[in-house]
């Protein structure tokens, strides 16, 4: 054999046992990357959290509370009598160690006063701490209607927009691939096993011919270079489950092994991080109900129908009629009092004795001026179809109660949102409160 024959041998076998040591330190990688994520923790934040200082006496601190999940529910009564005492003490960062952790860095909780009955103030703290002053930012020379000034909310930095993906509230995975893949490929290689799933995926790419970052969708085929896919920690199912993110964990290490690239795993604890967030969204999570009942003739669907397109209001598959927005978000909705769902054949020959008007508090921007446009319509209803506005105890609803609603049960959670960086209707607080 000449001397070219053993060079090229020896430059195989050196070849050979490089990727034989590659492999070995990936895969061992691999273990040390899924070892930090799902390896129990024995001490919990939500016992055993930092010691907090004794509150000021001026500054009531909420109550504790129970860490299972509450579904969005309002029963409003008289405010003399109404059990308002969650509503009445703010939510304060102490109250939530973890989400400080976990990037949720609260400025100080606005002072609610009230001044009349067609009036709201807020009135933040105008000095925000310097270790969250990056964070929000209050703007104190363009106050909002209702005197409330507008916050500059600056999100966590990092290549991916947080509207696509925030590591506050989404266990995000991270690849690179060394050549392009199809999104079709990539979107159906583990989809069989996500699935099974509590909770959503999102998945979200580099877009290379537009230079963004987008969501990737089946119906839109891109190549895929730069991948990033996110579990949400929290929706209103409650937390993640330590079997889900198992199941994530792994799915995503067995799409890394078929796009030949490595996944990149935050080893944070995300357990007790989605514990905590679930607790918070309990607190701020509330669904804001009127009712307009008859007065004896009960409501004729034609006419209700008629109504509720003249408001600009439009009737879904769920059985609600809906106004939207200018940029198509939801703003309020209206639904049957009774029993049956609105449809277009029932509405024909449907009669009821009565209306709800529903807005969902952490879903809708500016809440306390879409109450207001809200209350407005249920009153014009009420004039044509000759009926009252009640509370859930069928008492009648006058000013003093409803700016009690828009005070308490608006005004506040939404204030306590924004101060969490967390904006009432954003795309963050959407995918929370599904």
């Amino acid at each position: 054999m000449t001397e070219l024959q053993y060079g090229l041998i020896g430059l195989g076998g050196l070849a050979i046992a490089g990727v034989l040591v590659y492999n070995k330190w990936q895969e061992h990688r691999h273990r040390k990357v899924a070892e930090s994520v799902l390896k129990p923790h024995p001490e919990d934040v939500l016992l055993n959290g930092v010691p907090k200082s004794a509150p000021s006496p001026a500054v009531p601190v909420r109550q504790e509370r129970t860490p299972e999940r509450v579904e969005p529910v309002f029963a409003y009564s008289e405010p003399a009598v109404a059990d308002t005492a969650s509503a009445d003490q703010p939510v304060l960062a102490e109250d939530f160690p973890a989400l400080a952790q976990a990037g949720f860095e609260a400025a100080p909780a606005p002072v609610f006063t009230h001044m009349d009955s067609e009036e709201i103030s807020l009135e933040p703290e105008v000095v925000v701490p310097t270790a969250i002053a990056s964070n929000v930012a209050v703007d104190m020379s363009a106050p909002a209607s209702g005197g409330r000034p507008e916050a500059q909310v600056e999100l966590p930095s990092g290549d991916v927009p947080a509207e696509l993906l925030d590591p506050r509230i989404e266990f995000i995975v991270a690849m690179e691939l060394v050549e392009p893949v199809s999104s079709r490929q990539i979107l159906q290689s583990q989809r069989d096993v996500l699935q099974r799933l509590g909770k959503p995926v999102h998945w979200v790419a580099f877009n290379e011919r537009t230079r963004e970052w987008e969501r990737l969708r089946l119906d839109n085929e891109v190549q895929v270079r730069r991948l990033r896919v996110g579990l949400q920690l929290v929706n209103r199912l409650g937390p993640v489950s330590d079997g889900d993110l198992a199941m994530f964990t792994g799915a995503m290490q067995a799409l890394a092994d078929e796009l030949m690239a490595v996944a990149d795993m935050p080893p944070s604890r995300v357990l007790d991080q989605a514990a905590e967030i679930d607790r918070f969204c309990a607190a701020v999570d509330l669904e804001i109900g009127l009712n307009l009942v008859s007065r004896g003739v009960a409501f004729s669907g034609t006419k209700i129908r008629a109504l509720a397109e003249a408001a600009g209001m439009v009737l879904g598959l769920n059985g609600l009629f809906t106004r939207y927005d200018d940029d198509g978000r939801p703003q309020f909705s209206l639904q049957n009092y009774e029993t049956t769902a609105f449809s277009a054949d029932s509405l024909r020959t449907l009669t009821t004795h009565g209306l709800t008007f529903l807005l969902d508090v952490p879903r809708v921007d500016h809440g306390e001026r879409v109450f207001t446009q809200m209350i407005e319509q249920a009153r014009r209803f009420a004039e044509t179809l000759q009926g009252t506005l009640v509370d859930d105890n069928r008492q009648p609803l006058g000013e003093p109660q409803l700016d009690h609603i828009r005070r308490e049960f608006i005004g506040k959670p939404q204030a306590t949102m924004q101060t969490f960086g967390l904006p009432a209707g954003s795309p963050q607080a959407l995918r929370l409160f599904s």
